[in-house]
């Protein structure tokens, strides 16, 4: 999947050095293939939240959570308007593949 949108500064301003050091060292290639996995976990698995992908796709659900609204912004990836519980039985957003 290439991403020809550029996403911008991946921390805030106000962040910590050390999370900007961090949203530098992701590189492009890096980002992408996190969108492929994420994507391809949807497709075979069907809507879930991000601990549900996180779970199937062998992703942190801190990488799953940055790369949610880029393929959001992307068209690749919808919310559903659900909300399924998280592992720790909090609620949160569904997604799917568009």
């Amino acid at each position: 999947m290439q991403t020809a949108l550029d996403f911008g500064p991946q921390a805030r301003r106000t962040d910590p050095a050390t999370s900007h050091a961090a949203a530098a060292a992701v590189s492009r290639q890096m980002r992408e293939r996190h969108h492929d996995v994420i994507l391809s976990a949807l497709k075979e698995h069907g809507p879930m939240g991000k601990d549900g992908i996180s779970t199937r796709c062998r992703l942190t659900g801190v990488m799953v959570a940055r790369r949610l609204p880029e393929l959001v912004k992307l068209g690749s990836v919808r919310l559903t308007g659900k909300t399924v519980a998280s592992t720790t039985g909090r609620a949160e957003r569904e997604y799917e593949a568009t």
